[in-house]
């Protein structure tokens, strides 16, 4: 099985940013905890700030494995343009939160991208992309 976390805007300074609300553990850290849980699971992951580069990279492999992770962080609540990729690709995706949006401002509990995702998974911390990772294995047995 291979499977991409896609993360977006800001997503690369986990473990120093907010750490009340994101932990203080880094991704770098935690896909190695990933990678020896699931020695059977090809575990990739990209990063960006640009929300073109996030498109282009779910193109890139949302035809040819067997799951996406997506954390858009704040385009989660404006980008249309993600959701139309999301819609056109054949590669089942989870959409992730770290925290609990809708015990966050308003403005971050509607979600213009997950009606293009299989399923929504949030607010058990970096577990969520653990919990993301089991769904994912449900659908592909």
């Amino acid at each position: 099985m291979k499977v991409i976390i896609i993360n977006g805007p800001n997503l690369n300074l986990l473990g120093t940013r907010e750490p009340g609300i994101y932990g203080t553990e880094t991704m770098e850290s935690y896909l190695t905890t990933l990678r020896k849980r699931y020695p059977s699971v090809e575990i990739k992951y990209y990063q960006s700030n640009v929300e073109g580069e996030l498109i282009n990279k779910m193109q890139e492999v949302g035809f040819s494995y067997d799951g996406i992770i997506l954390n858009a962080g704040a385009y989660t609540h404006t980008s249309i343009a993600l959701l139309d990729c999301i819609r056109s690709l054949q590669t089942p995706i989870i959409e992730v939160h770290i925290s609990n949006v809708n015990d966050r401002e308003e403005f971050r509990r509607h979600s213009i991208i997950g009606p293009g995702c299989k399923g929504t998974i949030q607010g058990f911390g970096l577990d969520s992309y653990r919990l993301a990772i089991e769904a994912l294995l449900t659908l592909n047995p």
